[in-house]
């Protein structure tokens, strides 16, 4: 006897009693719940699709294109405009020339 997970296979009879438990449970609201459950298959099933979309374009892209982002920054002339921690570092000073004082 094949069997669906732990529930086994369901005949006519079966389905005719748990259809009217289900009528019994939710009354009136029976097709509010059957859309509910729809638009929730509909949404499972579009995330899986942007899901595929995201795993084709990334097996698309070439190797260059797909780290774009992690390249050093540059400015025009192709210098590394990135600041090291050895850089000197100019702040501002407020008007008097004097250093802020913690308070």
């Amino acid at each position: 006897m094949n069997t669906l997970g732990i529930i086994p296979n369901l005949g006519a009879p079966e389905l005719l009693i748990l259809g009217i438990i289900l009528l019994l449970l939710f009354g009136r609201r029976l097709p509010e719940v059957g859309k509910s459950l729809g638009q929730g298959i509909v949404q499972f099933k579009k995330g899986l699709r942007d899901i595929e979309a995201d795993v084709d374009d990334a097996v698309a892209r070439p190797e260059a294109a797909r780290f774009e982002s992690a390249k050093t920054p540059t400015d025009a002339s192709g210098q590394d405009v990135r600041v090291s921690q050895t850089d000197a570092v100019e702040t501002a000073r407020p008007e008097g020339g004097q250093a802020p004082t913690g308070q």
